[in-house]
């Protein structure tokens, strides 16, 4: 599998090139947010380790770019640990977010999560009203229209069409599609189902995910 490293930091991103390649992965690396941004676009990438902090052209403007044409699964790493930095990922496309500094260990182990394919259940194709989700294609329509989404946004629906009309909260949402436990007081999952729902639901009359007020969210038909 192949890996884009775009990280400014000589050092850094050594360590990282190194780590990856023995850990068995194809890594190219980028020193510049314009040289991230060619790369990801012009070649194809399983994964993309993207540092926030760079030069001329910083990450965020580098997600921007590649998520208006690819879905590309993104590490953001950022020295920024607050609350606002991980919601602003999550609106620009992020599919992960890591704080540095960070344990080698810690990153791999999210690299293989981001990585990993292959459903919650047995399921090829999930059906919920005029909602399709093609498990083996990751791909989402609706009305027979096809529902761009990103690898995350991909996870976030998989899991609610495996539990339609079961209420999810917001706590096992974010241990199940993020692989981790996010602070109570965040909103980081609030924030990706409103991006699934801008997709999923806003374009349509019907609308298939429902908030359970003080529970978390359900996805089903109410009719």
């Amino acid at each position: 599998m192949r890996i884009l490293v775009v990280e400014d930091e000589i050092k850094a991103g050594e360590y990282l090139r190194k780590g990856l390649s023995e850990s068995g992965y194809i890594v190219d690396l980028a020193r510049t947010g314009f040289d991230g941004k060619h790369m990801a676009l012009s070649e194809n990438y399983e994964l993309i380790v993207l540092d926030i902090m760079l030069p001329g052209m910083d990450g965020w403007q580098v997600l921007r770019e590649v998520r208006s044409e690819k879905d590309t699964p993104v590490l953001c790493l950022t020295a920024r640990d607050a609350v606002e930095e991980r919601v602003k990922g999550l609106e620009f496309g992020a599919d992960d977010y890591l704080v540095k500094p960070f344990a080698f260990a810690e990153l791999l182990a999210r690299v293989r999560t981001l990585l990993r394919r292959g459903p919650l259940r047995g399921e090829d194709l999930i059906q919920i009203s005029d909602l399709e989700v093609d498990v083996l294609k990751h791909r989402a329509k609706r009305c027979g229209e096809r529902i761009d989404l990103t690898a995350k946004e991909f996870s976030l629906l998989h899991l609610l069409a495996t539990h339609q009309g079961e209420v999810l909260s917001r706590s096992l949402i974010a241990s199940l599609v993020w692989d981790m436990n996010f602070d109570s007081d965040t909103n980081v999952v609030d924030v990706a189902i409103r991006r699934l729902r801008a997709k999923i639901d806003e374009p349509f009359s019907k609308k298939l995910i429902q908030t359970v007020r003080g529970m978390g969210y359900v996805l089903e038909d109410r009719g």
